[in-house]
């Protein structure tokens, strides 16, 4: 992300093959869900960037949904831009995505997870969705990939306006027209 960032150009290092990455964001356009485990620097560029951001302890204080009313009311503020979500699938807990290389004890339930597609596809403004960090080669057995794959799958189909019925990856509807 610190290659996208206008505010960070003049600081990361020139690599080769790589003069066609162009800042194109602004830190104030950013919010990150479910961040735990940063790392001092990290901590410190966001804080100074004043990149808006809701920790794990923040999302057990206040609940997803205020944590999601929170961050659409801040998106919208700064205008109906379009909304390019990335999902980290690590930010929700290994227990349900262990195949991916940066496993965090903590993260995001499944639940949490899926609600905050389907609130980001209400908005209407979703416009581009990437779901990284999946890596059926990192987890130690099948049910593992299963699982990872399946909460990728069903928060991929939150972005697009499927809606939960029950608590399985499977178990959607469609909206209604």
């Amino acid at each position: 992300m610190s290659y996208l960032l206008h505010e960070l150009h003049s600081k990361v290092p020139v690599l080769p093959n790589f003069s066609w990455v162009k800042p194109c964001v602004s830190a104030r356009d950013l919010v990150y869900i479910g961040l735990r485990d940063l790392d001092p620097s990290e901590h410190y560029i966001m804080k100074m960037l004043g990149v808006k951001a809701f920790s794990m302890s923040e999302v057990d204080h206040l609940g997803i949904a205020k944590v999601m009313e929170q961050t659409c009311d801040y998106l919208s503020a700064r205008g109906n831009n379009p909304i390019h979500l990335s999902y980290d699938i690590d930010a929700i807990d290994p227990a349900v995505t262990p195949a991916t290389g940066t496993p965090v004890v903590g993260g995001l339930t499944y639940r949490e997870g899926v609600y905050i597609t389907e609130q980001l596809s209400t908005t209407g403004l979703l416009s581009a969705i990437d779901m990284v960090e999946v890596n059926p080669l990192r987890s130690h057995s099948e049910e593992g990939v299963c699982s990872t794959v399946d909460t990728a799958v069903a928060l991929l189909l939150g972005c697009f306006g499927k809606r939960r019925e029950g608590n399985h990856p499977r178990d959607y509807s469609l909206p209604l027209p």
